[in-house]
């Protein structure tokens, strides 16, 4: 199939949508299937198999795309609404697939290009816009419920990234065909990582014999930083052999954490990476003896989940609809989103490492069950053979015999 993907993210970056971007692109590019990825300006490029990557014309003055709604990003979905135009005229597609917001715009160049068009819903918007400061005003949330409710209907098929949405789609409309993809990791393996790697990234982060509690994702309030740091206060009262390591975030978020951080006199005990690679991701939380996510609303499950899932390793996170859809008691340790909850819970684990190890080796578990990369793939081609057969040329991958990993 020839896929033109719209993902309206700066791509790539290691943050939520963008690594759920990378997942579909290398789970279609394993099935055969040539994707003409249209994005933003920004971001690195990565070679994938099959995948070729067109940007919208460089905005000299916009060098980075903050996360969540904003007049930036208005600006530069105009300019990807008009190339996807122009290379809708050029080319033809089997199928439209689109991220995010680019839904609103991808039902009416998959009607009037007579396409195919797959949502692959990753948030619910009018929710989203409702944890920014968008959510003071009623009558953006309601016109942004009203679109959404449209691409639901209009789309011929809608991937959804959690349980949640799932159920919103549900109740939206039942009748449209939606496959639940739950983001998993689709880098190498934790196992792979050597002992080298490790030794050379605690080196790099004054890492000794400590026991190392570790945060990977962004520093947006919604994921709650701060009560991770208020929490530390009573932690290392009680087990002063306790470092905390947080990978991710803009420079300016660091800064603001750090501030925190030196108001209570913990900076000792602090390790800040900024945003890292995916492969650097995966050596840290082999070092880990705790992988937290202290995450205080939202229902739409972080992507880090999975990988700390796959990783084996004792989770403590907040009990949350974002956590809990994937989370439960026998495989992760869940706290109320307050600091002395949270610290209660890491105090637990750091007291019990058997009762952690168990945690562990439940969660690696699960993820074998219910996460596996076969069945991410799988999934991933379930969703395109359910669009309408008489708009498509073939949904089977050149030379699929069935097996969802042939390439």
């Amino acid at each position: 199939m020839k896929i033109l993907m719209i993902a309206p993210q700066p791509f790539f970056e290691v943050r939520g949508t963008p690594l759920s971007v990378l997942g579909r692109l290398t789970a279609l590019s394993r099935l055969g299937h040539e994707v003409d990825l249209l994005t933003y300006h920004v971001g690195e490029t990565l070679a994938i198999p099959n995948v070729a990557i067109f940007r919208i014309l460089s905005i000299p003055f916009i060098r980075h795309v903050p996360i969540g709604p904003s007049i930036r990003k208005l600006f530069l979905d105009i300019l990807v609404i008009a190339k996807a135009f122009r290379m809708l005229l050029r080319t033809r597609y089997d199928v439209i697939h689109t991220h995010e917001e680019a839904g609103f715009f991808g039902i009416v160049l998959g009607k009037l290009f007579r396409v195919p068009h797959l949502y692959d819903m990753h948030s619910s918007l009018p929710e989203q816009l409702g944890n920014w400061k968008y959510g003071r005003f009623p009558p953006v949330i309601r016109l942004f419920e009203r679109l959404e409710r449209l691409v639901i209907n209009k789309s011929h098929v809608i991937i959804a990234v959690c349980p949640a949405l799932e159920e919103r789609v549900r109740c939206t409309n039942d009748r449209i065909p939606c496959v639940l993809i739950e983001n998993v990791p689709l880098t190498r393996e934790p196992e792979t990582v050597s002992e080298a790697e490790v030794a050379q990234f605690n080196m790099a982060h004054s890492l000794g014999t400590e026991r190392v509690v570790l945060y990977i994702g962004t520093f947006e309030s919604y994921q709650g930083l701060d009560i991770l740091i208020d929490a530390a206060v009573t932690i290392l009262r009680a087990h002063g052999d306790v470092v905390f390591v947080f990978m991710g975030g803009k420079p300016d978020q660091i800064q603001r954490a750090q501030r925190q951080v030196i108001a209570l006199g913990l900076e000792a005990r602090f390790r800040f990476t900024g945003t890292r690679p995916t492969d650097e991701t995966l050596v840290a939380i082999r070092s880990a003896h705790i992988l937290v996510s202290p995450r205080r609303r939202g229902t739409n499950t972080p992507s880090k989940v999975y990988a700390y899932l796959q990783a084996g390793k004792p989770i403590v996170a907040t009990s949350i609809a974002a956590h809990t859809q994937v989370l439960t008691s026998e495989v992760a340790l869940l706290v109320d989103p307050h600091p002395e909850s949270l610290a209660r819970g890491i105090c637990a684990l750091l007291e019990n490492p058997e009762f952690g190890d168990r945690l562990g080796k439940r969660a690696r578990l699960l993820f074998e069950d219910r996460y596996s990369v076969r069945r991410f793939i799988g999934q991933t081609q379930q969703a395109l053979r359910l669009l309408p057969a008489a708009d498509r040329h073939d949904v089977e991958s050149p030379g699929d015999s069935g097996n969802p990993l042939s390439p």
